[in-house]
Order: structure tokens, then sequence, then C-alpha cells
């Protein structure tokens, strides 16, 4: 085998590696962020010291139940969707460089383009599962995601735009190494949309209507069971990780720090996004439909439309 070969092999083995654990890792700070901030106890004393079995506990419980498929659902699709609503955040880290030279990822020259299309994709997997659970209320969590999907992608594309503007290309590993830390406070407005509207695709608290579970059961996910439903959380905790990288690489500096640069800052800014995401879901309620789209359409593309005629401006003027 060529060095060549075993470099890459290195590499894909290093991302898998990542998307098994980052999501896990998520998975159980968000039992203990949630516990501690809302007074909970139960998921603090699995296994003894600070709860550490608690997400083997899930894994076990999961494993257990029973696999069923409604008997008038569309087979086919209803056993895929878990697959395709997990496996385009896999695909995405390959495309996420965390340190100098592209460590672990791969570089694209188009990278941006790349990450946002693979994500779109698996919001798909909710509308597979909605449309084939034959269930009024999955049908009704599906048609939701996707009227989500249509508000808040086009914000999202449009603060990604405003800093691939600023760095003068689309790819991932360009933008990093042409950041300045001066681009925080003026990209800061399109960080916070871009975030916003990857929380609403990832349907995270308070952006939750398509499986608001006081209404709809738990929309397109209410006929999924067992191993299945797990895939659709693992989904979840993976597209956490993928959107907080993403923001860490457009709008933080990736790898950059204070002190030597490296694969470090990119994972612990990784980190610290992934607890405003927790964060964010205790403090927040969910919204009703009508703010949510009016969020999307009357203040968060005004806001990403705002920062690419900034963004303009300023790169005239430093010209």
């Amino acid at each position: 085998m060529s060095g060549d070969s075993v470099d890459v092999l290195l590499r894909l083995v290093a991302v898998f590696a990542g998307f098994l654990v980052l999501p896990l890792v998520i998975g159980q700070t968000e039992h203990k962020v949630m516990a501690h901030m809302q007074g909970r106890l139960g998921p603090m004393y699995a296994g003894g010291f600070h709860g550490w079995a608690q997400l083997v506990a899930d894994g076990v419980k999961f494993a257990q139940k029973e696999d069923v498929v409604p008997a008038d659902a569309d087979r086919r699709i209803f056993q895929l969707a878990p697959a395709v609503a997990l496996l385009p955040y896999l695909l995405v880290l390959v495309a996420i460089p965390v340190g100098p030279g592209g460590q672990v990822g791969r570089a694209l020259d188009a990278g941006v383009f790349f990450a946002l299309a693979v994500m779109g994709v698996g919001v798909l997997g909710s509308l597979m599962a909605g449309w084939a659970s034959a269930n009024k209320f999955s049908l009704l969590g599906g048609l939701r995601t996707a009227a989500q999907l249509l508000a808040y992608e086009l914000p999202m594309l449009l603060a990604a735009a405003s800093v691939a503007m600023a760095a003068g290309t689309v790819s991932l590993p360009g933008i990093v190494d042409a950041f300045h830390w001066w681009w925080v406070p003026w990209q800061l407005t399109g960080a916070v949309v871009f975030f916003t509207a990857g929380l609403a695709e990832l349907q995270r608290p308070p952006f939750d209507m398509p499986v608001a579970d006081s209404e709809i059961i738990f929309g397109a996910y209410t006929e999924y069971t067992g191993l299945r439903f797990a895939m659709f959380l693992l989904s979840e905790y993976a597209g956490i990780v993928v959107l907080c990288a993403l923001t860490t690489v457009l709008f933080l500096g990736g790898w950059h720090g204070p002190f030597a640069g490296g694969w470090v800052w990119t994972l612990l800014k990784t980190m610290v996004l992934a607890f405003v995401v927790i964060w964010l879901r205790v403090s927040y309620p969910r919204l009703r439909e009508d703010q949510l789209q009016k969020l999307a359409w009357t203040v968060l593309i005004p806001l990403a439309l705002a920062q690419i005629a900034l963004t303009g401006v300023v790169k005239v003027v430093i010209r």
C-alpha cells in the first residue's frame, strides 16, 4: 500500500472515530448539563460516580426494544430514513479541517458549498420518516420539517456567503487561513444568523416544532422504536457536532488560538458551542409555528443581507 493510500485510510479512520465518539460525548454532556440546570437527579446516579453509566443504560434500553414497522407503512422508505438522516453528517465531517494542512478532513475547493448541500440532505430523513409511517401525526411532523427547512436554509447560506466573501474563497481551509481576529466583531451578525439557522435545521429547541411532543406526539419519529429511533437521536447529536465545527471553521478561526494553533483549539471551540446548544434547550421555550417563520423571514434573512452588504463595503474600503 502506497504512502498516499495509508494517509487517506488514516484520515478516514480518524473521521469515523470522531463521528462515533463526539456525538455520544455531547449526548452524555446534555444529560449532565440539563440535570444540573433543571435540578433533575435521575441522570446523576446511573453507574455510581456522577452517573457515568447513563449513556450505557440508554444504549442497552434501545437495543432491547422491539423493532416495529407499522403494517400500512412504506417499509423500504421507513427502514431507510434513519440512515438518510445520519450518514450525511459523516460525509460533512470528512470535509471539515480541524488543523493546519487540512488535518483529518479532506480539503475541497468548494468545501462551503459541499458542507451546506450535504447537511440539507440529512433533513430528508425526517421527511421520509413522516411520509412513510402511515401516521397523520408523523406526516404533520414531516410537513413542519419541510416548512422549517425552506425558511432557514436561505439565511444559513447567506451568512456563509458573507464570510466566504471576506476570505475570497469557498474552501474551508482557505477561510481559516485568511481569518484575522478582528473578523469576530465584523462577522458577528453572520455568525449568529448561521448558528441560529443551523439550530432550526437540526430541529433543536427552541426550534423543535416538527417533534413537538405535547402536540404531535414525537412528529416524524412517532412510529420508530429501538435502534432505528436511536439512529435519529444520534443524527441529532452528530448534527450538533457538524454545526458547531462549521461555525468554528467559518467564524471563529478554526485551529487558530492565542497560543500555538492546532486541532485542540478546533475541538475546544466546537465543544463550547455544543454547550451553548444545550444551554439554549434548557433556557427557552418552544416557538410557535408563526413565530418560527417570522423569525426566519423578517429577522434572520434581513440581517444576513445586511451582513453581506457590510462585508462588501469593508472589502472595498480595504482595497
